[in-house]
């Protein structure tokens, strides 16, 4: 077993860290702490990265996990706890630390395994519009498995509310020849019709637009991709909602960092807190969101 390798990397603005070991390769963005790729050494990228991604400092990256917080989506559709805590006047699509260089606070590797940990001191006062301090940490591990820890702690006097989400990115062979796992009987939010409440009858599969909020979903979702004959497991904890969506062809063509034919080889699964599974911290609480992302033959 050889030592893992951490390598510095300029990816347009961007500065990033191509980490390597026996068994895998994950390329890290100090912008949003973001994970840009990962890849199981001799199987298809687990993680999708954009064709024609763009590494632009101040927005995110397509790809990978960017991170959502302390809003998810847009700030108007969240619980009006979530929307009080915001007192600017422009508030950003998915929160305010996407765009920020965050600390890269130490890089542990033991065996085959390395942990990355990251910092957000501007979340501790000095997010314009946003007044509230809240430790924001960010753990990542590659080892047998891919896992994230995002944490919250209440420094301050008052209770804060949020909303989160780890937006995740998944590569697949063809989204018309997929399936999710673990959704079937539970409640989503159709966003496409009026927001309606629906119930999931079956599997989840794909034939057009997706843009749906899973309610109180399982620890574990699953992707099956009989084409790579794989399946992608997505465990979480301290989540009890997932967001799932891909732009299909109409929306694709209108993103200018995505191909118009990307959309057939992604899908997001982004584990979340959001709609009744906000994240409420009193003084000197904290919040972990976990997930744990891994593959397997079928």
């Amino acid at each position: 077993m050889s030592t893992p390798k951490v390598e510095s990397e300029q990816h347009g603005e961007l500065n990033c860290w191509r980490i390597t070991t026996d068994s895998a390769e994950l390329l890290v963005a100090q912008q949003g702490a973001q994970v840009l790729s990962y890849q199981r050494l001799g199987e298809p990228p687990l993680l999708w990265l954009s064709d024609q991604a763009l590494f632009n400092r101040g927005k995110s990256v397509r790809a990978g996990v960017p991170v959502c917080w302390p809003w998810f989506g847009n700030l108007q559709r969240n619980p009006l706890a979530v929307q009080q805590q915001f007192q600017g006047n422009d508030a950003p699509a998915h929160g305010l630390v996407r765009g920020r260089d965050w600390q890269l606070l130490g890089i542990d590797s033991t065996g085959d395994e390395v942990q990355l940990s990251f910092g957000l001191p501007e979340t501790q006062g000095a997010l314009a519009g946003w007044p509230h301090k809240i430790e924001l940490t960010l753990e990542i591990r590659l080892g047998a498995h891919l896992a994230f820890n995002l944490t919250s702690r209440n420094l301050g006097d008052e209770k804060v509310t949020l909303s989160q989400a780890l937006h995740s990115y998944f590569a697949v062979s063809d989204v018309r020849s997929v399936r999710v796992e673990g959704v079937k009987g539970r409640d989503y939010i159709e966003t496409l019709a009026d927001w309606e409440q629906r119930t999931q009858q079956t599997d989840l599969a794909f034939s057009g637009e997706t843009d749906r909020i899973y309610l109180d979903t399982p620890a574990e979702l699953s992707i099956i991709d009989p084409a790579w004959e794989r399946r992608i497991r997505i465990s979480s904890s301290g989540s009890r909602s997932a967001v799932i969506w891909n732009p299909w062809t109409e929306r694709a063509a209108q993103l200018p960092d995505m191909a118009d034919d990307g959309w057939q080889r992604m899908l997001c699964i982004e584990t979340a807190n959001v709609w009744d599974d906000i994240v409420e911290l009193a003084p000197g609480a904290s919040h972990t969101l976990s997930l744990t992302l891994s593959s397997e033959n079928l």
